[in-house]
């Protein structure tokens, strides 16, 4: 069967954008996660049609797809659990359409994020959302996972942004979601793709959101002794009345790592650091900046640094933007984690991260989404000492339920994909479950979209549990796994 796919393919793609060679498969069997996946073939496909045309390949050979854009992914989501095909975005890369009048733009899935706003710069625009990683992440990927970013604890995640989508269906059909207006009407099917994580459908387009530029932006860094100080500061800031554009923070072990390789002027003796940004309108935004000043000040900051030039503000926020790069410095791994909190059980939260990666003798560095109680733990060690990701994987689970037990979630905007579909039942119900599926069933995706991904499965990537088994059950006979 894998020469007819291959030769089926081939037709439907042309010759030089199917690999099948297993040095060329070895690219794609990973992200940016720990687990592995190889895949059968790999697809790139240039048009919506040619997607299409390879959907409909897949189906007749009875093999998975699994999307991939540029593989920044956090979760294992674009990992192909079941082999299958993987379908690489790279080459759908242009912007379809600018129009700055209806502040939008129509984007291909493989469009970089920072590309987008640097074409809508000229007319004072931008898209909002904001990854670490947007110089390299793509808007596909940024649809699959719902990504957010710094800015989202003011502007949202990606959801927010998306006006429309042009997807592939599990069978091969072409579908229009959603519009280039606001407030369509019917269901919100939109949003109900976007943070699906590859599951339903396959994204060809995107009809993004843009946004002005705010006449004036202040950014300032509070330094702080301890950690405690700095989290408890976090709540305090927004019960001033201000919200904040971005709230962030960097820890001690972040600062090191950052400091030598960035020069953010980042003081590597402190306790953690919060990184706030305001904008608005001149006079307001130099009220919110008093605003947080005045509140850091008496939440115990030591020293408060002001950026009002671009120059000032970047400079800010390079150590920021480079920090998971400058980890690397520290160890040949690290797994970042992505919990959500509520901002007031930040400090003992933070605390009870520390305290088990201490027992655990894993280093652990902080750098995350403060505002809106979004964890970013990264834990540090070597994935070539026997044991040692296994070990990695029993902290996260930890530090996971910890976040859960907390009143918080699994994921903020890294997505479920394979590295949380374990943890769903901690806030979901059989029940829940069974809807879930049903909407896979309804989309018509089943297992042939991105299997292994979301739902709660056993050790083995293919192997549904018996809870998920259970909750497709309910559908009915017509649904399989």
């Amino acid at each position: 069967m894998a020469a007819s796919l291959i030769k089926d393919l081939q037709s439907a793609i042309g010759v030089k954008y199917v690999l099948h060679a297993p040095e060329d498969l070895l690219v794609y069997e990973y992200d940016a996660t720990i687990e592995r996946g190889l895949p059968e073939a790999v697809v790139l496909p240039e048009t919506t049609e040619e997607v299409a045309a390879a959907v409909r390949v897949a189906k007749r050979h009875g093999v998975p797809v699994t999307a991939r854009g540029a593989g920044t992914g956090l979760s294992g989501g674009a990992i192909p659990c079941e082999g299958g095909i993987v379908l690489v975005t790279a080459r759908m890369d242009r912007i379809l359409k600018l129009d700055p009048a209806n502040r939008l733009a129509v984007v291909q899935p493989g469009v970089i994020n920072l590309d987008v706003s640097k074409a809508a710069a000229p007319h004072n625009l931008y898209f909002a959302p904001d990854p670490s990683s947007q110089k390299a992440c793509s808007i596909g990927g940024n649809v699959a996972q719902n990504a957010g970013g710094p800015h989202t604890l003011r502007y949202g995640s990606t959801v927010n942004h998306v006006l429309g989508l042009e997807i592939v269906m599990p069978d091969g059909d072409i579908v229009m979601l959603g519009s280039e207006t606001l407030g369509a009407p019917g269901y919100d099917l939109t949003g109900l793709v976007v943070g699906s994580e590859g599951t339903l459908a396959i994204v060809t387009a995107v009809v993004v959101r843009l946004l002005p530029r705010a006449p004036a932006t202040i950014t300032l860094l509070a330094v702080f002794d301890e950690v405690r100080e700095a989290s408890e500061a976090v709540s305090a800031v927004i019960a001033a009345g201000v919200l904040p554009a971005a709230l962030e923070m960097i820890d001690k072990k972040t600062m090191q790592a950052v400091e030598p390789f960035v020069h953010a002027g980042y003081p590597p003796d402190a306790g953690a650091a919060l990184l706030i940004e305001v904008e608005g309108l001149e006079e307001e935004t130099s009220e919110q900046a008093e605003a947080v000043r005045a509140t850091c000040e008496a939440s115990g900051a030591r020293e408060i640094r002001i950026g009002m030039s671009p120059e000032e503000r970047e400079k800010l926020w390079a150590g920021r933007k480079g920090a998971l790069g400058a980890l690397g410095r520290l160890a040949p791994s690290y797994y970042i984690l992505d919990g959500v909190v509520p901002r007031t059980r930040l400090p003992d939260v933070l605390s009870g991260v520390y305290e088990a990666c201490e027992r655990y003798g894993i280093p652990v560095a902080n750098v995350f989404h403060a505002g809106d109680g979004n964890l970013h733990p990264n834990l540090m060690f070597d994935e070539r000492v026997p044991g040692a990701s296994e070990r990695v994987l029993e902290l996260g689970e930890e530090i996971m339920r910890l976040c859960v037990d907390a009143g918080g979630s699994i994921t903020g905007e890294h997505g479920v994909g394979s590295e949380k579909r374990n943890y769903m039942s901690w806030i979901f119900s059989d029940d829940d479950l069974a809807v879930m599926a049903r909407v896979k069933s309804a989309f018509g995706a089943d297992e042939r979209f991105n299997p292994g991904k979301i739902f709660p499965t056993s050790k083995g990537c293919g192997e549904v549990s018996s809870r998920m088994k259970a909750a497709i059950a309910k559908i009915g006979p017509d649904a399989y796994v």
